[in-house]
């Protein structure tokens, strides 16, 4: 398929070729992020539009490029509406080891303990995974 010529409706399979994702990963974002919804056709299959692939890469970027938990980038993507190309132009940097030894216990408030259970429960769950 040639990248330049662009359609109104992708499949899974061609979504997984132009964003380098395999159609698993996809359909768990899915589940993860509601911002991602393709309708289905008659048939089924899920059918992609420009406005999904641009959020799928913002989504990339953001786990894969930028280090950001799933829990972390869902509260990125609330922060405020954020367009493509600014995700891309500003860099964020992730505080240092230094920064976080010098945070006592009873500074972490609640929503990042909140995230940080939501952290464990999912590498309980890839160690889950690991071990069948």
């Amino acid at each position: 398929m040639d990248q330049g010529i662009k359609k109104l409706y992708y499949s899974i399979s061609e979504v997984s070729k132009i964003t380098g994702l395999k159609a698993y990963v996809l359909r768990y974002w899915e589940t993860e992020f509601k911002q991602l919804a393709p309708p289905k056709n008659r048939a089924g299959n899920r059918t992609y539009r420009q406005k999904d692939i641009d959020f799928i890469l913002l989504l990339k970027d953001l786990l894969h490029e930028q280090k950001f938990t799933i829990e972390g980038a869902r509260i990125k993507l609330a922060e405020k509406p954020v367009k493509t190309e600014e995700v891309y132009s500003e860099p964020v940097s992730a505080p240092t080891v230094d920064e976080n030894l010098d945070t006592s216990d009873d500074e972490v408030d609640s929503s990042h303990k909140k995230i940080l259970r939501h952290i464990r429960q999912e590498l309980e769950a890839v160690l889950e995974i690991l071990q069948r």
